[in-house]
């Protein structure tokens, strides 16, 4: 067995950075494809969902109030 830990997958509301040091968060999951938004920024496809860390799950976010 592997000792690496697996990756977790992105779900709707969580806080992801898609590169380094950018964040956005995921609005919806079609088709098992995430699609991310930004403040001013139209809505995009992910073409690769397992490139997301996923920094804060949206429940991590309800509880710290940041719905930004």
């Amino acid at each position: 067995m592997s000792s690496r830990k697996l990756k977790k997958l992105p779900e709707v509301g969580d806080e992801v950075e898609y590169a380094p040091g950018r964040m956005a968060i995921v609005t919806d999951i079609r088709e098992g494809i995430p699609y991310l938004r930004k403040p001013g920024i139209r809505e995009w496809r992910v073409q690769d969902p397992t490139s997301l860390t996923v920094m804060r799950t949206r429940a991590e976010r309800i509880a710290a109030s940041d719905f930004s």
